[in-house]
């Protein structure tokens, strides 16, 4: 049996019902590989417009970056629509302009619509170290706004120094329509949220194969599923073998995070007193909230190719007592690394492997809402309307140079150069 990773999100989730594990053949209309947001998603739209859903997870549900990450609901993309403009043209960044904010809203009426108990807070705060860095969250806001988002304000040193109890900012762009989440329980609601509305739902029933047929079969350890359709949603935990292709095309890289003890209320409000969440402008970037406890949550970093760091509290300690020095001698409760997946072009990476087996994948760190889009949009293609789903597919998906043996060199080298100039403030 594989659990969950031992972390701050696994010791306080909500108790649900066990989903069973798959030891018998079964048939359905799509048949969802993945138990983290993708495939929760996917399914739950699908369940939602009376499809016949079944669901593979190979561990427990959330159980990979869906369960492990930072909890934030961060608009747009990897890449933002200024970087969609310059590289594929005014027509593709129509459409996935038009996308960028609705992952947020799909995720705020799942907990509305299911009234799912997971620490739901709105606002989010860009944080900028440097002028240069506030130049970019200007440019920022006036793309944003051009798409829709009207809930965005410009604060200067003096401003963010009231949001966040620390002198290492200079400005800040707050959005109003971020937020933050405990994210494993976002994930478990959803489960229960697709069994309520028909869907079946596996644990503990990794896949082994997919038969690319008409219709499709889909073996794991101890069963099996015949599908009209399949989609491959398992991300930086799918491994090599299932899909080689997906592989390829993309890399699985290791974030790290902890937790400290329970602050009191006083201490917690003081850091952040309107309870938003934080990220900075680095390449590498650092990411922090409160949680409904009062704890401090902060990561970041990135370790390529998904090795397991030695000691996630020597990495990270630095970088929160450097924003909070006034924490020097606080006690982490909780320390924890989870994987993402990396595209080269930071895009994520959504097509067809045959005419009815789809995937998405590649989120490249911004995956807590683009997944919930991703689903609905899978769900718009089976269903006949594939206009927004292809807007994505037909973005390029390029492989790492060199294969397998030499991505994670190549883009180590890179992060290395980023974090030199993160350094370096240029």
């Amino acid at each position: 049996m594989t659990e969950h990773t031992t972390s701050y999100y696994a010791a306080s989730a909500n108790k649900y019902e066990p989903f069973p594990t798959l030891s018998e053949s079964i048939t359905c209309d799509v048949c969802v590989v993945g138990g983290g947001y993708t495939g929760l998603s996917s399914a739950l739209h699908l369940a939602e417009m009376g499809y016949d859903v079944v669901l593979l997870e190979s561990a427990r549900i959330g159980f990979g970056a869906s369960g492990r990450n930072g909890g934030q609901l961060v608009n747009s993309y990897s890449r933002d629509i200024d970087v969609i403009e310059n590289n594929y043209g005014p027509d593709a960044a129509r459409m996935l302009g038009s996308m960028m904010f609705e992952g947020g809203e799909i995720i705020r009426e799942r907990i509305k619509r299911y009234q799912i108990d997971c620490d739901y807070r709105p606002g989010g705060l860009f944080v900028a170290l440097n002028h240069k860095q506030l130049a970019t969250l200007e440019e920022q806001k006036e793309n944003w706004e051009r798409y829709g988002n009207t809930q965005l304000e410009l604060l200067d040193a003096n401003a963010i120094a009231k949001e966040v109890n620390t002198e290492r900012y200079v400005g800040a762009l707050l959005d109003r329509s971020g937020g933050h989440i405990h994210p494993l329980n976002l994930a478990i609601g959803e489960a229960d949220a697709i069994r309520l509305n028909g869907g079946r739902v596996y644990e503990q029933s990794p896949v082994t194969k997919i038969q690319h047929s008409h219709p499709a079969v889909v073996s794991t350890e101890k069963g099996q599923v015949t599908a009209r359709y399949v989609i491959v949603a398992g991300n930086a935990y799918l491994g090599d073998k299932v899909e080689p292709e997906l592989a390829k095309r993309s890399m699985p890289c290791g974030t790290q995070v902890v937790t400290t003890e329970p602050l009191s209320a006083d201490v917690a409000k003081s850091l952040i007193p309107n309870n938003y969440c934080v990220e900075d402008c680095n390449y590498l970037l650092d990411y922090y909230r409160l949680t409904g406890d009062n704890r401090l949550l902060y990561g970041g970093g990135v370790v390529y190719g998904a090795r397991d760091p030695d000691d996630v509290e020597r990495l990270i300690m630095p970088k929160l007592l450097k924003t909070f020095p006034q924490l020097k001698g606080v006690k982490i409760d909780y320390r924890w690394t989870g994987n993402f997946l990396l595209t080269l072009s930071r895009m994520p990476q959504f097509g067809r492997l045959s005419g009815n087996i789809y995937y998405m994948q590649g989120y490249s760190g911004h995956g807590v809402t683009c997944t919930h889009l991703a689903g609905r949009l899978v769900s718009e293609a089976l269903r006949g309307d594939a206009e927004r789903f292809d807007a994505f597919a037909k973005l390029p998906h390029y492989p790492f140079p060199g294969g397998r043996n030499l991505r994670i060199p190549f883009t180590a080298m890179g992060a290395a150069y980023y974090s030199l100039r993160d350094r370096l403030g240029v």
